[in-house]
């Protein structure tokens, strides 16, 4: 037993392999069920066909048989009747024209005349074997089958060909005596033959019907599957974002009411997309995702986390807009800020929130960034060298160009959703914050100032190029703040920012 074990279990991996392997290769991975219809209505045909077909065969055949029992048996019947008195009389020559004139019929193929002790007296045709006769005498023990017998056997016709025979033998009788017997041999080759014809006019008809059956399945399971073509077709472009895509046919079933339901489901994925990203203008896309995705659980509150935030200000602001028109600002302010949401979407920073000309960009939050410190500096640099290409271009259209001064600072801060039941913000709070933006107000333009703490992260001070600023005593905190100005980045990253630049004034060039 235990080897027995031992060898299912070493030949069972190569059977799992096989099975898998003949199941990927055998098996489709997709099925329509236009097909599997039609494979089921040629199976339900082709069994009820085949069923139908063989009952139909064998009441037939038992009808046949039966009407060549009856008409075989009248025949010999009569043969014995018309012979037991040139039988009894011995006249032979009047019994050679009998059976002639019987064996001159298609369907008989011989006939024969015995006398009592089963010596012949006449006979024409086809004369089967004593082997008959003897079944015969032995069967005239039996009462049941003392008047008929009748014998199956295979005989030879004239051009050689084996035909099917079937023999008929009664008793002649007169006044109760027996004084002889009558042998008809018939020939079954017209019962086969119309069995065959019989039976190939079924499988004909079968196949006729397995045809039929396999294009009017075919036909009504495309029919059928036609709207649920256009439902995966649909749910294919509703997955895409295509919620704009609507089923146009319209039905009064079920199909008709799952095609209702997925046109109310795109509308309603549409209107919140409309809503997600015309609430994402106003914050955050990441923001806006949290909040619509949670609608149900948006309450004030907010958690700690460590994170880094960018002031990002422009530089006499008030005397531009004393001296530029409404127009002109604005035009400003959005070409500006259109280029620090593209180069803060290249460093998971989000835009917190603009205040007049001021950008507020947080990284760590809502999302958490392990790197947030060498995000955001890398950030501000590439919006110092990007607001320098932009100069230059808008200065060549003679158009007004800015410049920023942009303060940094990270730590630990409140960021969650602050205000009140009515309206509230989702926006970062704390000393940290309040330190960055103080960073900023001391920075000149063209100026990116951190803190002497924010420098020493050993992680960020050998990726910066980056020299020692003036202490600060600011309002709220006891000791002086050291800073720093950053002047660029090392070599290694100058190329990144560069070509990143590039792609953002491919992606909206400078006007």
């Amino acid at each position: 037993m235990v080897k027995l074990r031992r060898i299912l279990t070493f030949c069972y991996p190569p059977i799992a392999r096989l099975k898998a392997f003949l199941h990927a290769r055998l098996v489709p991975k997709h099925f329509p069920i236009a097909y599997k219809l039609a494979v089921i209505m040629t199976l339900l045909i082709s069994t009820s066909m085949i069923l139908l077909g063989i009952v139909i065969v064998n009441n037939q055949t038992q009808l046949l048989q039966k009407q060549m029992n009856h008409f075989a048996e009248t025949v010999v019947e009569q043969l014995a009747d018309n012979s037991k008195e040139l039988v009894m009389s011995d006249d032979i020559l009047s019994l050679m024209v009998v059976i002639s004139n019987l064996g001159a019929q298609d369907n008989i193929l011989g006939a024969v005349i015995y006398a009592e002790d089963g010596q012949i007296l006449a006979s024409s045709g086809v004369i089967p074997d004593d082997e008959i006769y003897r079944l015969y005498n032995h069967s005239k023990e039996d009462e049941n089958k003392k008047n008929h017998f009748q014998l199956p056997w295979k005989t030879n016709s004239a051009t050689g060909q084996l035909v099917s025979a079937i023999s008929y033998i009664t008793p002649i009788k007169f006044q109760n005596i027996i004084a002889g017997h009558a042998l008809v041999t018939f020939s079954t080759s017209e019962i086969e033959q119309t069995i065959l014809e019989m039976v190939q006019a079924i499988v004909t008809a079968t196949i006729i019907m397995i045809l039929i059956g396999v294009f009017v399945s075919l036909h009504m399971g495309r029919r059928i599957t036609k709207p649920l073509h256009s439902l995966m077709n649909a749910s294919r472009e509703i997955s895409s974002g295509n919620y704009k895509y609507q089923i146009k046919e319209r039905r009064n079933d079920e199909l008709g009411n799952l095609t209702e339901a997925l046109n109310r489901m795109a509308n309603g994925l549409l209107e919140k997309s409309q809503v997600e990203n015309a609430f994402s203008r106003y914050v955050s896309k990441g923001v806006a995702k949290e909040i619509m995705g949670n609608l149900e659980h948006v309450h004030l509150g907010g958690r700690h986390v460590e994170g880094s935030v960018i002031f990002a200000d422009i530089v006499g602001f008030t005397k531009l807009s004393e001296r530029h028109s409404a127009e002109v600002i604005t035009d400003v302010l959005n070409d500006y800020f259109s280029y620090i949401s593209l180069a803060t979407k290249m460093y998971l920073g989000t835009i917190d929130k603009y205040m007049g000309d001021c950008a507020m960009i947080v990284f760590g939050a809502p999302e958490e960034d392990k790197q947030h410190k060498l995000h955001a500096v890398y950030c501000a640099v590439m919006i110092q060298k990007l607001v320098e290409r932009i100069n230059e271009i808008r200065r060549k259209n003679n158009k007004l160009a800015v410049l920023f001064r942009i303060g940094i600072n990270s730590g630990s801060m409140l960021a969650g959703n602050l205000g009140s039941n009515e309206r509230m913000q989702y926006t970062v709070v704390g000393e940290s914050v309040n330190l960055a933006s103080r960073l900023q107000n001391i920075a000149e333009k063209n100026q990116i100032i951190i803190s002497q703490e924010f420098y020493d992260d050993p992680d960020i001070q050998w990726r910066l190029k980056a020299k020692k600023h003036k202490s600060i005593h600011l309002r709220g905190i006891k000791k002086k703040v050291s800073t720093y100005v950053v002047t660029d980045v090392i070599a290694l990253y100058q190329d990144k920012i560069d070509e990143q630049i590039d792609e953002i004034l491919r992606i909206k060039p400078a006007a």
